[in-house]
């Protein structure tokens, strides 16, 4: 009786904790970028730096879009010019999440951010496709496709290769369905607040650093993101969608998604670099 009592116990008091945690992490994060308002016309290719010509964007738009008509996986590029110090891939699976990318059932959505004058790109995907597209496939993708040709300033090219690699991971209609969570063990539970806490102090200092370019010696800014997407953010971010029920109207102007973003849920899958 008294051991099942402490176990209740322990599990509350760690819940308690994560919890308290977690919004310490959205605290740290929340006075970076901020994200955009859901467009009315939801498309593919949102390029706000205007980092691509009129055809590039087109042309990636165009493909992106056939792609969803095709296996209804929708997958959408974000350029922007910087995070403002908001660590990229917290910030993209907030992003994907408040405009509901992908379909509300199937949580199949994927979210391409861009932040061209911190040099960091990340790939977020939503929780109904992680298995198909795992984080591995993801730093491969960005490590072998992107990061090449962006060293080069070839953006497009680096994009449109990321395109066809994901492709080639999601081949066929998506027909899966969303993976059941694994309980977590409290102990673990805390051990991880405990190692959160601590690179967040550690990263602080980091985190505000403009100076251009941000290497990836920042090794406490990596195993900061690690951590918080792997506990934290696949945890936090499944309740419900902000993105509401599927938009009506079909296409838009020159080219959407038909029926626009339905809701999809992102729980912080994918993977980051920079170059």
């Amino acid at each position: 009786m008294m051991s099942k009592v402490f176990n209740f116990r322990f599990l509350v008091i760690s819940k308690l904790v994560f919890l308290l945690a977690f919004l310490c992490c959205q605290n740290f994060y929340s006075q970076g970028y901020k994200i955009p308002k859901k467009p009315k016309e939801q498309t593919s290719v949102y390029d706000y730096y205007n980092l691509l010509s009129k055809n590039e964007k087109q042309s990636l738009e165009s493909k992106l879009i056939r792609y969803s008509d095709t296996t209804s996986t929708q997958i959408v590029v974000a350029i922007i010019a910087s995070t403002e110090g908001e660590n990229i891939a917290y910030l993209a699976a907030n992003w994907g999440e408040k405009w509901g990318i992908g379909q509300a059932k199937e949580d199949n959505g994927i979210l391409v951010l861009l932040a061209r004058d911190d040099r960091d790109i990340t790939i977020s995907t939503g929780k109904g496709i992680e298995y198909l597209i795992t984080d591995f496939d993801t730093k491969q993708i960005i490590e072998n496709d992107i990061i090449p040709e962006f060293k080069k300033n070839n953006y497009y090219a680096g994009l449109d290769k990321a395109a066809d690699a994901i492709f080639q991971k999601l081949t066929g209609e998506y027909k899966g369905s969303r993976k059941q969570e694994k309980k977590s063990n409290p102990g673990f539970i805390i051990f991880i607040i405990i190692v959160v806490i601590f690179f967040l102090l550690l990263s602080r200092g980091n985190k505000n650093n403009k100076g251009g370019r941000r290497r990836s010696g920042n090794v406490a800014g990596s195993i900061l993101e690690a951590i918080i997407l792997s506990s934290a953010g696949r945890g936090g971010f499944g309740g419900g969608s902000f993105g509401g029920g599927s938009s009506s109207g079909g296409s838009f102007g020159g080219g959407g998604f038909g029926g626009g973003f339905g809701g999809g849920s992102f729980g912080g899958g994918g993977a980051s670099g920079s170059w």
